[in-house]
């Protein structure tokens, strides 16, 4: 546990879908004013972890007055190590399984759930199934579809995983899960039967406020992924192309997408 002037945080570990996993909780000292004020929910790209974050969750948090839980998924982290190759439901299964599980656990009814990658399409599919649950969403760099400039960004993953430092880079945020981690997320992206992985038909059950994000230099997705959002939910909704900005949105481009994030969430009606 850790604790400064406006801030508690704590670390310690939730069971969800048979798996033991590592999560965080910020808990603002002067907190929103609303008693019944949903938990901001971080939920970290196909090679994330708590730390990847950096200082994310605690800036939104802290500006918010809004409590925050950021947790590693399965395989990610310090959580539990993948047992083997991921299925094609791999993030539907986070979604309707592992995610309600740990927001049960944690008695939080009400979220905003804050999804980058497959975070964010995570974020989608559960506000599909779950719209009583959800105050609002945040979306970055987050998939409906899959696309050529998907698959070619992944190989390239591959090659940079298997060529440079990467893999060492990685290693102080995934430690022994390193490996099977990277491996986990990359070949199921590359599986031929991947490539019609699609949730757009969960996006007419969004009814939450959305904010969708994305770089313009996306290097795994186009404009195409913010647009099929930005048509297709149901509720209020906006997209934001973030101009000289890949696939990190909120650390690429990390004062505007803070500035936005914020603004988005004060004028959520919570």
């Amino acid at each position: 546990m850790s604790e400064t002037s406006d801030i508690l945080r704590r670390s310690f570990f939730v069971a969800a879908d048979h798996h033991r996993l590592s999560a965080e909780y910020i808990e603002p000292a002067t907190p929103a004013s609303n008693i019944q004020r949903p938990t901001l929910v971080f939920l970290h790209e196909g090679l994330g972890s708590i730390g990847q974050w950096r200082d994310f969750p605690l800036l939104v948090s802290r500006a918010t007055g809004l409590p925050a839980l950021i947790y590693d998924r399965w395989g990610h982290g310090k959580s539990d190590p993948l047992t083997g190759p991921r299925n094609i439901r791999y993030m539907h299964d986070e979604a309707l399984t592992a995610l309600p599980e740990v927001l049960n656990q944690l008695q939080i009814k009400k979220t905003i759930l804050i999804g980058h990658s497959d975070g964010g399409s995570i974020a989608l599919v559960f506000a599909a199934e779950y719209p009583e649950r959800i105050s609002g969403i945040v979306t970055a760099a987050a998939h409906v579809f899959v696309e050529d400039i998907t698959i070619k960004g992944i190989r390239e993953a591959v090659r940079v995983f298997e060529t440079t430092n990467l893999r060492e880079r990685l290693r102080p945020y995934h430690g022994d899960n390193t490996e099977s981690m990277f491996r986990g997320w990359a070949d199921i992206w590359l599986a031929p039967e991947f490539r019609d992985w699609n949730i757009e038909s969960y996006l007419p059950a969004v009814t939450s406020p959305v904010l969708a994000l994305q770089g313009i230099n996306d290097e795994y997705g186009t404009p195409a992924q913010v647009d099929a959002i930005v048509r297709q939910v149901s509720g209020p909704v906006e997209g934001l192309l973030i101009p000289d900005c890949g696939h990190i949105p909120h650390h690429q481009a990390r004062e505007r997408v803070l500035s936005e994030v914020i603004r988005f969430l004060l004028s959520l009606k919570i």
